[in-house]
């Protein structure tokens, strides 16, 4: 669970073609910032933009499930056309990442996991300081907590993932990169 060192500063992710990326970390860890960074727009299926998309809230939580289902048939549609998706939401419990996986198992799709395991003082910090999305300090300590469980029980190496990424320094997710393979 390590990033390679390409000819560029900073780790680089080296991702089949097609394949599925599933962004894994709590809120304020990053994902949506390093999303847009590094991928298409058209390439990312935010269960944020779902939410907002039905309420006008990207954080507005009553609409979680529709906002998953609608997520995850445009997955399954996506995978069925063999086109790389990146997956953003926090998806730190094994529950949730098993359901993105066998989605493109079924398609004979390699699943990427890039992990977002920074220090929880700075992603809290980062959380408090989002504009307009602050989730409350008590679900992003939930988060944290589920993700560093998922870690040392060894859950995210069991999820059927071609590959998984660490990423544990800021200075990593900010120079991080992404390659494209066989």
């Amino acid at each position: 669970m390590s990033l390679a060192r390409g000819d560029r500063p900073g780790p680089r992710v080296v991702l089949p073609e097609p394949c599925l990326i599933v962004l894994v970390g709590a809120a304020g860890s990053g994902k949506s910032t390093l999303a847009t960074r590094l991928f298409p727009p058209d390439q990312v299926l935010s269960s944020d933009a779902h939410r907002a998309m039905l309420t006008g809230d990207e954080s507005n939580q009553r609409v979680t499930r529709t906002a998953f289902a609608i997520l995850h048939r445009q997955l399954a549609r996506r995978m069925a056309e063999r086109v790389t998706t990146v997956v953003d939401a926090t998806n730190v419990t094994s529950f949730a990442r098993r359901a993105l996986v066998r989605r493109a198992a079924a398609e004979g799709i390699p699943a990427v996991a890039i992990v977002l395991d920074l220090p929880p003082v700075l992603v809290l910090a980062r959380n408090a300081t989002r504009p307009g999305r602050i989730v409350p300090e008590g679900a992003v300590r939930r988060q944290l907590d589920d993700l560093a469980r998922s870690i040392r029980r060894g859950s995210l190496d069991a999820d059927g993932f071609a590959a998984i990424h660490v990423v544990r320094a800021s200075a990593e997710l900010d120079t991080l990169s992404i390659g494209r393979g066989p």
